[in-house]
C-alpha cells in the first residue's frame, strides 16, 4: 500500500514486531535489536501497523449490535499510566495520584471486554468521560441495565449505581446493604475486562505522546475479539 521500493522485513515479520510492542512493552531499541533493524525503523512499523488496526475497530454506536445481546452490561473506568509530560495538569488523577488517561470498559455479565472507548485525560471524572462519549445515552437508549459503581453517581437511564451514604443518610438499611453486596458480586466481573486489557503489557505505562493512546486501546481492542473469537471457535 505504502509503494515502498523494498521494506526492511516483510508484512509478518513486520505484524510480530508490532505484536512483540503491544503484548510485551518491548521498547524500541530492544525491538531493533531483535529483529535487525534501526530503532527509527521500528518506530514507524509499529506505528503503521498500530494505525491500520486502529481503523477497524468499532465505535460504540457499531459495538451496540453486541452490546444489545448481553444480559446486562458492565461500565467501569480504568486509568492507564503514562510518563510526565509537559502540560501535567489535565493528566494527573487525584483519585490514584499519578499521571495517566481515563479509558471506559464496557463488558458483558460473564466479564468478557466488549468495547473501551477513546482516551481522555486522567484528571476527568469517570462520570464526565461517559457522558462525553454519550456512552450513558446510548445504553438508556437501547434499554441495556447497566452497573457502574459510585463514581457514576447521578448518571440516570439505565444505569444502576450502589446506595451510599451521605449527610442527608448517615446509615444504610439492611436492605440497602444487601443490594450494595449483590451489586458489587455483579461488578466484580467487570473488573475481568479491564484485567483482560491490561495483559497487554504496553499499557503497564505509555511512553508515547497521550493522543496516541486512544490508537493503542483501539488496536489492542481489535486484537483481543480476533484472540478470543478464535478461541471460542
Amino acid at each position: 500500500q505504502h509503494r515502498s521500493r523494498w521494506r526492511r522485513l516483510d508484512p509478518g515479520r513486520q505484524a510480530l514486531l508490532a505484536l512483540a510492542h503491544l503484548r510485551n512493552g518491548d521498547t524500541y531499541t530492544r525491538l531493533a535489536a531483535g529483529f535487525g533493524i534501526g530503532v527509527a525503523t521500528a518506530w514507524r512499523y509499529v506505528r503503521e501497523a498500530i494505525t491500520l488496526l486502529a481503523a477497524a475497530a468499532d465505535d460504540l454506536a457499531a459495538a451496540m449490535a453486541r452490546i444489545r445481546a448481553v444480559a446486562f452490561a458492565i461500565l467501569d473506568g480504568t486509568l492507564i499510566p503514562i510518563d510526565r509530560v509537559a502540560d501535567q495538569r489535565p493528566y494527573y488523577s487525584g483519585k490514584h495520584h499519578r499521571h495517566g488517561v481515563n479509558v471506559q470498559v464496557i463488558a458483558d455479565a460473564a466479564g468478557r471486554l466488549v468495547w473501551a472507548s477513546p482516551a481522555l485525560p486522567g484528571s476527568v471524572h469517570d462520570l464526565t468521560a461517559a457522558r462525553t462519549h454519550g456512552i450513558i445515552d446510548i445504553l438508556t437508549s437501547a434499554d441495556v441495565m447497566t452497573f457502574a459503581d459510585k463514581g457514576y453517581q447521578g448518571a440516570g437511564g439505565t444505569v444502576r449505581t450502589p446506595f451510599k451514604r451521605h449527610r442527608h443518610r448517615l446509615r444504610l438499611s439492611r436492605r440497602q446493604k444487601a443490594v450494595n453486596k449483590a451489586h458489587a458480586k455483579i461488578r466484580a466481573c467487570g473488573e475481568r475486562a479491564i484485567a483482560a486489557l491490561k495483559t497487554w503489557k504496553v499499557l503497564a505505562k505509555l511512553r508515547c505522546c497521550p493522543r496516541r493512546a486512544t490508537t493503542i486501546v483501539q488496536a489492542i481492542l481489535v486484537l483481543h475479539h480476533v484472540e478470543t473469537g478464535r478461541h471460542a471457535r
